[in-house]
This record gives C-alpha cells, structure tokens and sequence, in this order.
C-alpha cells in the first residue's frame, strides 16, 4: 500500500485546504463519550443519543442508506464497526430477510452489552470485540462495512486506518458522520451553544462539531491510506446544520 505524503498527524479536521477561521475552529479536547473517569456523564450521554435516534428512527434511516449498497447482493455480509448499542445492526437484520451482520465495538462493556440483549442470540448476527483501525478478517470478507457516527472520535492517522482497514476487509466501506459546518456559521453555532456546555450532552455535540471531519479531509484521509481508494461524498437531504455526511469508499482489487 502506498500513501501520499503529507503531514497526517497535522492535518486540520477542515482538509489541507482549510481556511485560516477554519483551522482554529477545531480541538484535540475529548468527549465525555472518549473518557474513562466520568462514567456517570457517559451514561448520560448514551441514554440521550439512545433516546433521540428512537424517537426520531435515525438507525432505520441509516439502514436504509447502507442496504442501498447492497441492492442484487443476495445474502450480504455486512460489518458495523463502533456499534455502541447495537441500533444500527438491529435496523438492519429487521430490514434485510437474510442479511449476515457482524455486529462490533472497541469497548469491551459495549460488546458484553451487546452479546448479553437480543442480538447476541441472533441467528444472523455474531457479536465480536474489534478495533476500526485493525480488522480481523481476510480481504474481501464482507459485502459491506460501516462506520457510523464515529469517525470524528479519532485523530487523522487512525481516522485514515479505518479507510485502509475497511475497504481491505469489505467490498464498500460507507462512513456516516457529522457534516463540518461552513466557516462563518460554525463560528456563530459555537457561541450559541458554549453556554450550554455544562450539560453532558451538548457538551460532547459541541466537541463533535469542532472535530468533523470536512469532506476534503475525507480526500485526504482516503488518499493517504491508499492512492487506489476511490470515494464517493454524498449529503443526504435536507442539508442542514449537523445533517450526516456520507462517504461510500472503495478499492480496486
């Protein structure tokens, strides 16, 4: 594999073009969700998170986007990476008869969790420990892999990992995440919510937004981990402030 050369571990969250505004709109500070000494905060958070893509169907929207991917695969094997709860997977194996899901976390807790509910005694679905940035599967494994929402939680050089790393093992690699906010808007959105900061949950949105990835950061991302990556950047409608990006990633083999 070879990689462009340029500075990763520096790379603003903007892209190499980002602008000036830009580059100090952003932050290496982690969230609540990122640590191990606040779990109260933590918990909090997910409860919150778990709450709203219920109440507003965001896992079976998402579904929907990945099982697009897949349309003429007869029985697709599909890997979530950074699962968290689980939502997404279930979306998926309720949508798709015969879909094989590979349900994953880094975080040993959210995968005991995981294996102990229902999709841990689900015929199609296997419930694994695996790190994004080091998959454990031979090349071309999967149909489909998918990380979703959590791109943002890691630095440039691993952020790169998951591109080398997920169109290695799948077929597509399809990473949903927070969109970066123009310039100009994303500086009047950051005064408006710092004083809300002191709730968990806004607290972590705001870091999030500080810490999108851009999509010509997305480029850059692909390009480094591998010049052969192609990438497809999509924004679902309606574009919106905080509105999922969608990049479909692939590499010729």
């Amino acid at each position: 594999m070879a990689t462009e050369i340029f500075d990763i571990d520096g790379m603003p969250r903007g892209g190499p073009d980002a602008s000036w505004l830009d580059r100090r709109l952003q932050t290496d500070r982690l969230e609540y969700l990122d640590r191990d000494d606040v779990d109260n905060r933590k918990r909090s958070i997910m409860r919150s998170l778990d709450r709203g893509e219920r109440v507003f169907g965001i896992h079976r929207r998402l579904a929907r986007i990945l099982l697009d991917e897949v349309t003429g695969v007869r029985d697709p094997k599909i890997l979530e990476l950074g699962a968290g709860h689980g939502g997404l997977s279930r979306a998926l194996l309720s949508m798709h008869p015969t879909a094989r899901v590979t349900v994953t976390d880094i975080e040993p807790a959210s995968v005991a969790a995981i294996a102990a509910g229902d999709l841990g005694s689900h015929p199609r679905a296997t419930v694994r420990e695996m790190d994004a940035t080091a998959i454990d599967a031979p090349d071309g494994y999967y149909d489909l892999a998918v990380f979703a929402l959590s791109l943002h939680h890691l630095p440039p050089p691993s952020a790169a990992r998951v591109f080398a790393e997920g169109t290695r093992a799948a077929h597509k690699l399809v990473i949903i995440d927070l969109s970066r906010m123009p310039s100009l808007l994303h500086l009047v959105m950051v005064a408006l919510a710092l004083p809300l900061t002191i709730v968990p949950y806004w607290h972590d949105a705001l870091i999030s937004s500080l810490r999108a990835y851009s999509p010509s950061a997305l480029r850059a991302l692909a390009r480094y981990a591998d010049p052969a990556i192609t990438v497809e950047l999509r924004r679902q409608p309606p574009v919106l402030p905080g509105s999922p990006q969608i990049a479909v990633a692939s590499a010729a083999r």
